[in-house]
């Protein structure tokens, strides 16, 4: 199954990229950087300059229907550089239109929140973003991993980068079942 991780040409928490992308691969799926522009994207730990990874694929040019899941990996910065992006946030709400599965982890909810797709559900993220979920309609809890079935699609959730492996399991389980 091709996974979309949606990422701003800066800003995201590496790890909160290649360890999701590690388990997709590792899981036999194809996984596929998309972003709002083409080249490179800078990756950051924490508030520090990472590496650089290519884009695969531009947002506005690649359709949402191409993929069978979404991660969209946090870090501070690239959550709002989304939420600022018209095209970004219609390309993460066209996946809820289409029931697909949707992972967010950290401030990544900040794009879900733009794209009003909280309302309703159960999810989990960096304790800032709380007031941000509740006010968009959505339950926030504080638990390590949160999956939520709320219609026809599955939005999985986790805190921070020590929630990665509890994340990255239910990634998979989730991707399991959409594809079964």
């Amino acid at each position: 199954m091709r996974i979309a991780f949606l990422v701003a040409p800066e800003g995201v928490e590496q790890v909160e990229l290649t360890e999701p992308w590690k388990a997709a691969a590792d899981g036999g799926h194809e996984p596929v950087l998309v972003s709002t522009a083409s080249g490179r994207i800078q990756a950051f730990d924490h508030l520090d300059k990472a590496d650089t990874f290519p884009v695969d694929e531009v947002v506005g040019e690649t359709q949402a229907g191409g993929f069978g899941a979404l991660v969209l990996p946090g870090g501070v910065a690239n959550p709002d550089f989304l939420r600022m992006d018209e095209k970004a946030v219609a390309f993460v709400k066209e996946f809820f239109e289409r029931g697909r599965p949707v992972a967010a982890i950290c401030h990544a909810p900040w794009t879900l929140v733009e794209a009003d797709v909280v309302r309703g559900r159960v999810l989990t993220s960096w304790p800032s973003l709380r007031t941000d979920i509740r006010n968009a309609g959505g339950t926030w809890v504080d638990e390590q991993v949160k999956i939520c079935d709320h219609g026809s699609n599955t939005l999985v959730t986790s805190r921070k980068p020590d929630d990665l492996k509890a994340f990255c399991d239910a990634i998979l389980q989730v991707v399991a079942g959409a594809a079964g």
